[in-house]
């Protein structure tokens, strides 16, 4: 992508000129920067930083208590709350798929909910991936003070072509604000993604993350929380499988700033066939974050000799008056409980789903979006078979 071409592509798609240059500043960037760290995870030789050549504005407004609406219109129509916000909770020059992304947003949503609004209805939001294109797309979140609602998200691809997703949400929970976040990540098995999902939460704020990895294609993630006020909270729930040859590679990560601020991190995966997944938790409790909370679960069942699975848990811990803590495993199938359901005229495939859904169960309960449980229940039935089949032909 040459600067001269991306200039022509924003102003066909009437963007303002503030946000063409962050685009050429993000291409100029990008050069200089390194892909972002997983640890223990290897990924340098995907193709994370295809050309693009399309950029859509494909406007969905909603005349509610709050704006919802495709993040070029928003750019135009409230620029002065996109311009204050985008990229203040993850920043363009934070590393190289970043800057990647910034050059070569061609999708985003922008919701913004005012001070003092409750809105009783989830708001959902569908995305779809069209393989012919790398999907490079955008979500910013601003809940104002004492707000609350729900955000539903479910991303799935169309076509099966060899493509790339680069996604990233940015919420701001502003004081008093509560927000649960849900998505159930769904993309095709020929798209190599990378997912960033990250908040700041004010005082007193809540945000609550239920995020089921359901892609079937190679994957990074970086889920993160600042909790950044006194008595700022974050509960993160992370649901992942992986079947095949599938690699994917998930930090999930809290942040304790603020004085007696609560998070937590449960993660649940289940590998199968010959895939891999490694889990990094990362709790980090910043000097003078006083009454601070930091507690992780990282746990992992391995369906298959031929899988690898790595959980980590990892505390940084700065402040002395403190509670931290954490636990991880990462272990096969209890053939005794396979045994005992078999025994009862359970075959094999069903007594495997009936004990890998027992194991995510822990993590399935605790999600507070009946309609995100549901959804994800359906979706982990399906990719289980899939991988089921996909083992007894490989």
């Amino acid at each position: 992508m040459t600067p001269d071409k991306l200039v022509q592509l924003a102003t066909d798609n009437h963007e303002p000129e503030w946000f063409i240059q962050k685009r050429l500043q993000a291409l100029k960037e990008m050069s200089e920067l390194s892909l972002p760290k997983i640890q223990r995870f290897e990924y340098h030789n995907w193709d994370l930083l295809s050309d693009i050549t399309k950029i859509i504005n494909d406007t969905n407004k909603h005349d509610k208590n709050y704006i919802l609406t495709d993040i070029f219109a928003a750019m135009n129509e409230y620029p002065e709350l996109v311009q204050k916000y985008l990229n203040q909770v993850i920043k363009t020059n934070e590393n190289q798929l970043m800057a990647y992304h910034t050059a070569c947003l061609n999708h985003g949503i922008f919701l913004y909910v005012p001070k003092n609004t409750v809105v009783e209805e989830p708001i959902e939001v569908n995305l779809v991936q069209d393989s012919d294109q790398p999907f490079v797309s955008h979500i910013l979140i601003v809940a104002e003070e004492n707000t609350q609602f729900s955000f539903i998200q479910k991303m799935t691809t169309k076509g099966s072509k060899q493509s790339l997703a680069n996604c990233i949400v940015e919420v701001v929970a502003k004081d008093n604000s509560i927000i649960k976040y849900a998505a159930v990540d769904e993309l095709g098995e020929n798209v190599t993604s990378y997912l960033s999902r990250r908040a700041t939460v004010g005082n007193n704020a809540y945000v609550d993350w239920s995020i089921g990895l359901m892609n079937a294609g190679n994957t990074i993630a970086d889920f993160d929380t600042d909790l950044r006020g006194e008595g700022s909270h974050s509960e993160i729930k992370v649901v992942d499988i992986t079947t095949h040859r599938q690699q994917e590679g998930v930090n999930t990560r809290v942040t304790n700033y603020g004085k007696h601020s609560i998070g937590h991190i449960n993660q649940r995966g289940v590998i199968m066939d010959r895939s891999r997944l490694i889990f990094n938790g990362i709790g980090h409790i910043i000097h003078g974050a006083s009454g601070a909370n930091a507690e992780q679960q990282n746990r992992v069942l391995m369906m298959s000799g031929k899988a690898h699975g790595d959980a980590n848990p990892i505390l940084l811990i700065d402040e002395n008056d403190v509670i931290a803590g954490h636990a991880a495993s990462v272990g096969q199938v209890d053939k005794q409980q396979l045994y005992y359901l078999m025994s009862r005229g359970i075959d094999e495939k069903t007594a495997q789903r009936m004990v890998i859904r027992g194991f995510l169960g822990d993590v399935l309960v605790s999600i507070p979006s009946k309609v995100i449980r549901e959804q994800l229940v359906q979706t982990i039935e399906r990719k289980l078979e899939n991988g089921q089949q996909i083992s007894e032909n490989s």
